[in-house]
């Protein structure tokens, strides 16, 4: 994911990865944006659905592991398998992830990322203004 095009403009996958990135920024209460990680962890916390309890450092860890299983499923890594009495998500591993360059996985989890706020409808507003502005 390039952070500008060949013209000096952002790419339309550079500003709705700004866009995600002030959306949690937001969320979180943080200054700057909270990145990759804070990223998969808000979307563990959602998909746990238990925003208002504090965690551990190894629930931290499980909440991003969820939430990188929960943006492979589309891509057909990961298959959502049940929750546990306690009401955490457990996933299947179904392929196992391509050896991918540090870059390379970067660019596929923002992609999963941005696609995770479109299909739940929390920036597709905001993802379609930007494709709109840059057709």
């Amino acid at each position: 994911m390039a952070g500008s095009s060949t013209n000096g403009k952002k790419s339309i996958h550079a500003l709705k990865w700004q866009a995600v990135q002030q959306m949690v920024s937001k969320k979180f209460g943080a200054q700057s944006d909270v990145g990759l990680e804070g990223t998969l962890y808000l979307i563990g916390l959602q998909e746990l659905g238990k925003t208002r309890q504090r965690f551990k450092k190894d629930d931290k860890l499980n909440l991003m592991h969820i939430g990188v299983c929960t943006l492979l499923i589309p891509y057909g890594y990961y298959r959502f398998v049940g929750k546990d009495r306690n009401g955490w998500p457990h996933f299947e591993l179904l392929e196992k992830l391509p050896k991918l360059k540090a870059g390379e996985q970067q660019v596929l989890i923002k992609r999963a990322i941005i696609q995770y706020f479109d299909q739940n409808q929390t920036l597709s507003q905001t993802f379609r203004k930007i494709e709109k502005e840059h057709a």
